[in-house]
């Protein structure tokens, strides 16, 4: 049986692990499949609902059995019915992000952004932070004028002007701290931990358990090399950047790699609580169809196999 595991930029490990040949020697038949290559529908209204994507194309023909994103599609993917379950997360990533706005500009807290415009990657963990830090300030969805900028774009919006403030991440963001002087409303770690995280069907779980196993074993030893070589893991997105037609820094890369957590851990009731926590923020402002439970999704015996991976690696 092919086993079709998805990959992007976005989720480094699996972006790495699609170059390093790891996985081959346990799953020869391995089929990579670049999400950015999927066909991709319109986007969802900011406003009103979440793009749905990521956990579309684990039941989809032609999509894949595993993924890795950020923190707020599996939330999606449950919101909407989708059977999965948890496969691990990495340790916080605090530090790959935050909600900024130009210093100078009259908005010097989250309270200050009613009625601004307020770019983030809508569906990522950005809507995610946004959410918790607009709670915070007793503010809601409505109460902003959110834009999705995509992964790419928000920075230049806010430089010229067209935004009042941007959850940016490094290492796009390095080039935006260098055009002007930012000021931060709030940082990532005062509101949620922002793993990686990695998820599949219930049914790819339970009927393909080795493959899962070998995924999981695959990227413990592929984010341990990472570590101890980020400059050549950084090469990795540079010289995709680079093929599709664009420009990149390798020495952003290279410090946005070592200033971020490698490896998986299973999924911890913290980050469970968290979870849910965003699954009711998005219930409540609308932008989820339904109030869900994140603890559906876990299935126990995965995290001992994490864990043990870990052990061994």
């Amino acid at each position: 049986m092919t086993v079709r595991v998805g990959y992007f930029p976005h989720n480094n490990s699996l972006f790495v692990l699609r170059h390093r040949g790891i996985l081959e020697r346990a799953l020869p038949d391995v089929e990579w499949v670049d999400l950015r290559a999927l066909p991709q529908p319109g986007r969802a209204d900011v406003k009103s609902a979440l793009p749905s994507v990521h956990s579309d194309h684990l039941f989809a023909e032609g999509g894949y059995d595993f993924i890795g994103t950020g923190f707020t599609p599996p939330i999606t993917a449950l919101g909407n019915d989708r059977d999965i379950v948890y496969v691990g997360i990495s340790g916080p990533r605090v530090e790959n992000g935050r909600l900024v706005t130009k210093a100078g500009n009259g908005i010097e807290s989250v309270a200050d952004l009613k009625g601004k415009r307020v770019g983030i990657a809508h569906g990522s963990w950005q809507t995610t932070l946004l959410l918790f830090a607009l709670e915070k300030a007793g503010l809601g969805w409505a109460d902003i004028d959110p834009v999705d900028t995509d992964v790419h774009d928000g920075g230049a919006l806010l430089l010229d002007g067209s935004l009042d403030a941007w959850v940016g991440a490094y290492p796009g963001l390095t080039a935006v701290e260098a055009a002007t002087t930012l000021h931060t409303l709030i940082d990532t770690e005062s509101v949620f931990s922002h793993p990686s995280l990695w998820f599949t069907r219930r049914e790819f779980a339970e009927n393909n358990r080795p493959a899962l196993e070998a995924i999981i074993t695959a990227l413990q030893e592929s984010d341990a090399w990472i570590v101890q070589n980020p400059r050549a893991a950084a090469q990795y997105f540079v010289d995709d950047i680079v093929a599709r037609g664009g420009a990149a820094d390798l020495d952003a890369w290279d410090a946005a790699l070592r200033g971020r957590p490698f490896g998986i851990g299973p999924v911890t009731e913290e980050f469970l609580d968290e979870q849910q926590h965003a699954a009711d923020l998005l219930a409540v402002n609308k932008l989820l169809p339904r109030t869900i439970r994140v603890r559906d999704a876990v299935e126990p015996s995965i995290g001992d196999f994490v864990v043990q991976a870990a052990t061994a690696s």
